[in-house]
């Protein structure tokens, strides 16, 4: 199954989205997904298990967990403790710019867990605020009074300001990883993201985590949704949107560094997951303001 590509609201001005405490299941969730908006995730009660980029963590009530855009993931909710959680949903371009020169940016605590690859947070200490801006936000929303789209985006600035102070190196809180069922599918993901744009083979995979290539792959997939080749064909295509995005390198050389022997293949394979050829992605990024 190849992963989704979440879709919010074509054309609309607002790049904003909200499920509000929803009760979430396997038959609800979707499975593993990416999408280019940041999002994030609170869980209010029931526990499971959460996949997001390379670590899989355990959920409680009070976790909040960080997705930046382009990022895979996928939701495990325990049959018999179904997770309650609100997921709020934003463009980048939905943040104003920082014109006060101090290096602040509303998108920090983002930035700061994708630097650690750490994407969960324990907010039992200012659980209470978080829930705050969520309430805000769900009211304004349904009440649609004049201004309540900028009374959201100002509740989401509160809401990422927060969050920035609370994930700072000196203020971050750690947390642990699943990994008591299969430890070795953690040290497996932890393997593919080192040597992601190397030869790596289901068959080298299952020997160094001294299980069976059938069994490998059934854990995997039910953990990730993906396939061992599906999964890093897609980080690969994740890690060549960032370099189209950021760098001015040539196509055919940012093929040749995400793995790709093939320039044809390259771009069989980007608009197979993005929906877009490489050189049209790279013209619409760069018309984006920065």
């Amino acid at each position: 199954m190849k992963p989704l590509r979440k879709q919010f609201k074509p054309g609309s001005p607002f790049m904003f989205d909200i499920a509000y405490r929803e009760t979430k299941s396997s038959h609800t969730e979707l499975p593993e997904h990416f999408h280019d908006w940041y999002e994030i995730v609170h869980i209010h009660a029931g526990s499971g298990t959460f996949f997001i980029d390379q670590t899989l963590y355990d959920v409680k009530p009070g976790d909040l967990f960080l997705i930046p855009g382009d990022t895979i993931h996928r939701a495990l909710p325990d049959a018999a403790d179904p997770v309650v959680a609100t997921s709020l949903y934003f463009s980048p371009l939905l943040i104003p710019p920082n014109i006060y020169g101090d290096g602040f940016s509303y998108l920090d605590a983002f930035e700061q867990s994708k630097l650690v690859k750490q994407y969960q947070l324990d907010t039992r200490t200012y659980r209470d605020t978080i829930e705050q801006q969520f309430e805000r936000i769900e009211e304004e929303l349904s009440e649609k009074r004049p201004g309540c789209r900028q009374a959201v985006q100002l509740a989401l600035q509160h809401l990422l300001l927060v969050l920035a102070r609370h994930t700072t190196p000196a203020n971050a809180v750690a947390s642990v990883p699943a990994g008591h069922v299969w430890p070795w599918i953690g040290q497996a993901l932890q393997y593919i993201e080192e040597h992601l744009f190397a030869d790596i083979h289901l068959p080298q995979l299952a020997r160094e985590a001294a299980v069976s290539p059938s069994h490998f792959s059934r854990v995997f997939k039910q953990l990730t949704g993906m396939n061992v080749t599906e999964y890093i064909l897609t980080k690969r295509i994740l890690s060549a949107k960032e370099l189209l995005s950021r760098t001015d390198d040539k196509i055919s050389d940012i093929a040749a560094q995400c793995g790709f022997e093939s320039l044809p293949y390259f771009h069989k394979k980007f608009k197979a997951v993005t929906g877009s050829t490489p050189s049209r992605f790279r013209r619409l990024t760069l018309n984006f303001p920065t």
